[in-house]
């Protein structure tokens, strides 16, 4: 779990942050502050992991706006200025965020703090939750963009330069790569298992002779996917 504060003046962006939060459960709101001082008198008494920083209008080389707060925790720097970012990096921030931040790159963000925090194999008591919920990514269908919620997804079948999405309800057809899949869904809530499929954790019913049984499908298990997969799939906690 990832402690997490928003320092932003402008009510809006915080309560949009703060929407992206709650549909992330290895995250913990911890509050919100207009300012960099009441952010610090916080941060003096109540410690957290991660802060997403709203930038100052300009960061300049050796300004310590930004390393004041990584002595605390982990940033996140947004801003509406594009521009920022690369100052951002220089300052060794885990991410950029332009606002208005969608979601699916806020989520990202996150993923690379977890592992920051908490690196694969570090330990064997930690591992990436397996029982998160919510969240959704939109796929072109056709002429529109459809929202598609993350739990309703069972598996992703590639089709050359087309994906099939099976989802609780129907099949989604897109033109879209396994690579942009890739990009679009969350690591620790899907897993590729074979050159041509992804696989929703959560919805595995057994695994058995390099087949997974999910819903009503047997899906086969890549040979060079097969190590990484068994590993994650030990490291699964379901809370």
């Amino acid at each position: 779990m990832l402690k997490c504060i928003i320092i932003d003046g402008q009510p809006q962006a915080v309560q949009s942050l703060k929407n992206h939060i709650k549909k992330v459960s290895f995250l913990d709101y911890a509050g919100s502050f207009p300012d960099s001082t009441s952010a610090m008198n916080s941060l003096k008494n109540k410690a957290c992991d991660l802060i997403f920083l709203d930038a100052p209008k300009t960061l300049q080389p050796g300004n310590n706006y930004i390393s004041i707060f990584q002595k605390y925790a982990m940033v996140i720097l947004t801003s509406s200025n594009r521009r920022l970012a690369l100052e951002g990096f220089e300052h060794d921030v885990v991410d950029f965020l332009l606002k208005p931040v969608l979601y699916e790159r806020f989520n990202r963000a996150v993923e690379k703090a977890f592992k920051l925090k908490f690196p694969p194999g570090q330990s064997n008591h930690i591992s990436y939750p397996a029982a998160i919920k919510g969240g959704f990514i939109f796929i072109k269908e056709a002429t529109r963009l459809l929202r598609v919620e993350l739990d309703d997804i069972y598996y992703v079948k590639g089709l050359k330069n087309y994906v099939s999405i099976l989802t609780k309800s129907h099949r989604i057809v897109s033109l879209q790569t396994m690579k942009q899949m890739e990009e679009l869904l969350p690591p620790h809530r899907f897993i590729r298992v074979h050159r041509s499929y992804f696989v929703a954790i959560d919805k595995i019913i057994s695994v058995e002779k390099q087949q997974i049984h999910v819903k009503d499908k047997m899906i086969p298990v890549g040979s060079i996917y097969q190590t990484m997969f068994m590993k994650k799939l030990m490291k699964m906690n379901n809370p």
